[in-house]
């Protein structure tokens, strides 16, 4: 058995999304046999998310409760620390000792790079990277971006959710890394029987994030998806199935509105994300996922797949995604399904209808082979070497 540290994203950002992107990994650490830590200081980034108040800001007292709620519930309440650096100050079962696990763990799985632990911290242990922002972080590093490059040079390994960079299947440069490929691991029994399908294809998400774009070979390639959205306006009058986004389609005036002229449903994205069960009840309370893409993983065809896809896969629920290439090295079928054109959207909600059962259990299958959090994190560990 291993010491394992994952250094996460959650006591500042306790959303749905991110609190089951770091359980997965440490259910799965666990699954495998494994003594999982979860890690997380304010040194590298220390602005915290509330979403009671909807504010930003250096006070963790909201996000250190539900952290510690929501990893007891998962029987990992004994298994964490959030360190403060802006007031001396560590928090969790792990206070006091949060140097000492660092030094002590045999891997340091750092998730997102949202925390920046140095070799000298944890006594030079080995150390990985998840890249979840693929083919963002690779132009930015190949750009020479330093802090970046510091930061990467810090881990023995390098992993990415865009599992199609480093190979002839994407022009994303590689800046000079290794990537090895990895996508979300999921723990299968926190989504299983979910019971029947709700009535509509739903998705959680951002609206518009703006000033992340980049120029690559001359082109620009947006990293927001609104614009993408856009494309799909017309997918509830083709099909008369009913779609529904939990997103702050509100932050671009009159949006809202003209997604609900045609046909769409808007949903308060907090009222569905604040709290991490309510998050799984509405995916799992689904009928499928309809989602999009980042421009530049379409364009670049990272072979990008979403955490949060994997999870309505996991829930038996069919997932129609914007084609990033990730049918490279997922199975497609009944219940997944890569488009290009709102004409493709609707074709694979067409055929998804057609065979409701098929395509779930399609779904099902795809999240047990590819996505189970045991078989991920056991081609990760192998690949490092422990």
């Amino acid at each position: 058995m291993a010491r394992i540290v994952l250094a996460g994203y959650l006591v500042r950002n306790p959303l749905g999304g991110y609190a089951w992107q770091a359980a997965h990994y440490l259910l799965g650490l666990r699954a495998l046999g494994h003594d999982a830590w979860f890690y997380e200081d304010t040194g590298h980034y220390a602005q915290a998310y509330n979403p009671r108040t909807n504010e930003f800001g250096a006070a963790y007292a909201y996000g250190i409760a539900a952290t510690a709620d929501f990893l007891a519930r998962l029987g990992l309440g004994e298994r964490w620390v959030f360190v403060d650096t802006i007031h001396g100050e560590e928090h969790g079962p792990g206070a006091g000792r949060a140097a000492a696990l660092l030094r002590e763990a045999d891997l340091l799985i750092n998730l997102a790079g949202v925390n920046r632990i140095p070799p000298e911290r944890r006594g030079g242990r080995p150390a990985v990277y998840v890249d979840v922002d693929p083919a963002f972080t690779q132009i930015k590093a190949a750009e020479g971006d330093a802090l970046l490059r510091a930061i990467l040079d810090e881990h023995a390994h390098l992993f990415t959710l865009g599992e199609n960079i480093g190979t002839d299947r994407s022009p994303v440069p590689t800046a000079g890394y290794t990537w090895h490929p990895t996508r979300q691991p999921v723990a299968l029994g926190y989504w299983a029987d979910a019971g029947p399908p709700g009535p509509a294809y739903t998705t959680v998400g951002k609206w518009d994030a703006r000033g992340r774009d980049l120029v690559f070979r001359g082109e620009t390639f947006a990293w927001r998806k609104r614009t993408e959205w856009l494309r799909c306006l017309e997918l509830p009058a083709r099909t008369g199935a009913t779609f529904e986004v939990a997103m702050d389609v509100g932050s671009v005036p009159g949006d809202a509105e003209m997604l609900r002229a045609h046909g769409w449903r808007v949903v308060d994205p907090l009222a569905v994300s604040a709290d991490a069960w309510r998050y799984r009840d509405y995916v799992r309370g689904s009928r499928g996922e309809f989602t999009v893409a980042k421009d530049l993983n379409i364009r670049l065809r990272s072979g990008w797949f979403s955490d949060r896809a994997a999870c309505y896969l996991a829930a038996g629920r069919p997932v129609v995604e914007q084609d990033t290439g990730f049918g490279d090295v997922l199975p497609l079928g009944p219940g997944l399904h890569p488009f290009r054109t709102v004409e493709e959207a609707a074709a694979a909600v067409r055929a998804i209808e057609a065979d409701y059962p098929r395509a779930s259990a399609h779904a099902g299958e795809v999240a047990r082979e590819c996505c189970a959090a045991e078989r991920v994190l056991r081609v990760l560990l192998d690949t490092v070497g422990l």
